[in-house]
Order: structure tokens, then sequence, then C-alpha cells
């Protein structure tokens, strides 16, 4: 937990976490979100399961919303 909030903290003083946020927010954010089963993902995060979160984001990148996402994370990380 504490390397999360040592993340976000880096993240704040950089300024990305504002254009993550806007990212999320976004309509291809939003479009994902609703097409994800959060209890399924937050399931194979807690447990550890690497193949179930494999399969989510290929599932996630398999879209046109999931691609266009993450260029945009990309981009915004550089």
């Amino acid at each position: 937990m504490q390397n999360l909030e040592k993340i976000n903290e880096q993240l704040k003083k950089s300024g990305k976490a504002d254009k993550l946020k806007s990212i999320a927010e976004s309509e291809d954010g939003k479009a994902l979100s609703r097409m994800l089963d959060a209890s399924a993902v937050e399931q194979a995060a807690k447990s550890g399961d690497a193949a179930a979160l494999q399969s989510i984001l290929n599932a996630v990148l398999g879209t046109e919303e999931g691609r266009r996402l993450a260029e945009s994370i990309k981009s915004a990380m550089r």
C-alpha cells in the first residue's frame, strides 16, 4: 500500500495525476468503466491472479476505446 501512496505522490508532484484523472473522466474512460466488471478486477488484483488481470487487459485493449485510452495514458506519462 505504501508503494501506491508513493506513486500517487510522485504523480501529483509531476502534474501527471491531473492528466490521468482527465483521461479517466473522458468519454473513452467512461465507456471502458461501464464495460469493466469492477469486482472481477478487484478480486484478480487482490488474489494476484496475473492470468485474470491479463485477460481483462487484453479485453480492454481489444476495443477502440481501450486503444485510444492506452495511447492517451502513454502520452500523459511522457
